[in-house]
């Protein structure tokens, strides 16, 4: 499986300022979208799952949650946030299921982290054999309005035992986002520092749509973040495709 050392040195940071961000947005989504039509105790795979903070609150809900994430550290903070989900470490792209799922959801622009439209059609592919006939796959992704808006300049955030500065920016040519995050960690009397990139692609609507359907994906609909949803954050869209009978 490919190595995701790079979020395994951003996870404490993830999961002390970013982990529990976008979970209330998500939760709202998901209810209007997807969860009331999921059967009581339904299964739910929460792919690249992260820190486990959202997957922890659908557990709260009932249901049955498993979460897939490719890094082990992520994963760590995941057991903690959320000790009654079971976690897999597994590449998006490439994953087993021992049962499968009525839904499958990807929140927090996860799957903008897969940098090619080949490699995320293979996602959508293991995605879709993981489903029951008539299940669900619901994600959000970053579009390119949204890297232009928040993918720019940088930010730092200073406390106690740690710092960070985060440096961002988007080619649009390339269709690439790079955020730089530089880390100190207070340890003792010396501080240590260490470095992380993170890149994310930014894909048209229509190569998601055409790539879902390309697997079997049926009923595929998309819903922008502020016209559609209502949200404040522009430049995020949710789409929704079933799996048919």
């Amino acid at each position: 499986m490919k190595s995701y050392s790079d979020y395994d040195k951003f996870a404490w940071i993830y999961n002390k300022h970013w982990g529990d961000a976008f979970t209330s947005t998500a939760k709202r989504v998901l209810e209007k979208l997807l969860l009331s039509r999921l059967p009581p105790r339904a299964r739910i795979l929460d792919l690249c799952c992260g820190t486990g903070q959202l997957a922890k609150v659908l557990s709260s809900e009932g249901f049955d949650v498993t979460g897939i994430d490719g890094s082990p550290e992520m994963l760590r903070f995941a057991r903690k946030n959320a000790p009654k989900c079971k976690f897999i470490l597994a590449d998006a792209r490439d994953f087993d299921l021992e049962k499968s799922v009525d839904c499958v959801i990807s929140a927090y622009d996860s799957l903008n982290h897969i940098l090619n439209i080949g490699e995320l059609k293979r996602a959508f592919d293991q995605t879709y054999n993981a489903l029951k006939p008539e299940g669900i796959f619901t994600f959000d992704l970053n579009t390119q309005e949204g890297f232009k808006t928040r993918w720019r300049g940088s930010f730092g955030i200073v406390e106690e035992d740690h710092a960070l500065v985060v440096r961002s920016k988007y080619d649009a040519k390339q269709r690439i986002g790079r955020m730089d995050i530089t880390m100190f960690f207070k340890k003792r009397l010396d501080w240590t520092r260490s470095d992380v990139q993170l890149k994310e692609k930014s894909y048209y609507k229509t190569e998601i749509s055409s790539a879902l359907k390309k697997v079997g994906f049926s009923k595929t609909r998309e819903y922008d973040s502020r016209k559609a949803l209502g949200l404040q954050e522009v430049g995020r869209c949710f789409f929704v495709a079933e799996k048919p009978r």
